[in-house]
């Protein structure tokens, strides 16, 4: 992972998401101001995560970005709060509960077994076919799971059969994140 972002940074990252949510909801224009810390303007992929009272209620990024990360975290959160298939769209009754996350990845890397996946450290990206699955590392130890319960976990949100990710034609990827939060 390259350089982790100091506490005023993820703080910054943090009100950024959570601003442009509130001005996407209540149907004002989103606009973010350039920032000129360094690594808030390294291009970076993120995932942004918002629950709602504990519970997951989207979540939505992307591995790698040609924007500023700044700008990278304000699309994501917008996105997570209006563009989840899983979920409806944030409504401003919504913004007084809900709680965001963001996960700061590294560049993806193609592994070559599966015992290369360390829980707790590593996301997985799987692909077989036009199928793609992605889990963040806090998401197997949020479940208290194992390497091949979060393999299997990928594959099922993918849309695949339970173990694809054994089978030849299964492309897998890890990525670690640097993960920060309005409860943490």
């Amino acid at each position: 992972m390259e350089e982790l972002l100091n506490g005023k940074e993820q703080a910054i990252l943090l009100d950024i998401a959570r601003t442009a949510i509130l001005s996407h909801v209540r149907d004002c224009e989103v606009c973010v101001m350039p920032r000129e810390e360094r690594r808030l303007n390294i291009k970076r992929g993120c995932f942004v995560t918002i629950k709602q009272q504990g519970k997951l209620r989207g979540c939505i990024g992307n591995f790698q970005s040609e924007r500023p990360l700044f700008k990278e975290v304000s699309q994501m959160a917008v996105a997570s709060a209006s563009n989840d298939p899983r979920f409806y769209p944030l409504q401003e009754e919504d913004l007084e509960t809900i709680s965001l996350q963001i996960s700061v990845l590294s560049p993806l890397v193609k592994i070559t077994s599966p015992e290369e996946i360390l829980v707790g450290k590593h996301g997985i990206y799987l692909e077989k076919s036009h199928y793609r699955g992605v889990l963040l590392p806090q998401v197997a130890v949020e479940h208290h799971w194992d390497r091949d319960t979060f393999l299997t976990q990928t594959c099922l949100k993918a849309g695949l059969p339970p173990n694809a990710w054994q089978e030849a034609d299964s492309d897998i990827y890890i990525f670690s994140a640097q993960v920060f939060g309005e409860d943490e």
